[in-house]
């Protein structure tokens, strides 16, 4: 009789500390979540911020004044390429043209 008091005592402790363990291994489970919740939040508003930014500094009536100010105006139908091809032998012509003049 004294043997299976001392083994159901046994069995009463290591269930003790397997529950113990279990639930030090859940809170740092749940701490871990919280902590990845809160960076995850963090990153959303800074998304946001940086979506806004980019919608302010988008702004044609922002942007159209620095442009003419640096002496850009709208593309006009001679600047067009009407394929990639046109596109590459227009930009190969302006090179050799302007290291003709730099020599």
């Amino acid at each position: 009789m004294r043997i299976v008091i001392l083994a159901a005592l046994m069995m009463t402790l290591a269930s003790a500390v397997v529950l113990y363990s279990s639930n030090y291994d859940t809170r740092q489970l749940e701490a871990r979540v919280a902590e990845q919740e809160r960076v995850i939040e963090k990153a959303r508003g800074d998304i946001a911020v940086l979506k806004a930014e980019r919608a302010h500094l988008a702004r044609p009536d922002r942007i159209e004044p620095l442009a003419r100010k640096l002496g850009l105006g709208p593309a006009s139908e001679r600047q067009l390429a009407a394929n990639p091809d046109e596109a590459l032998a227009r930009a190969t012509a302006a090179d050799d043209v302007s290291r003709k003049k730099g020599n």
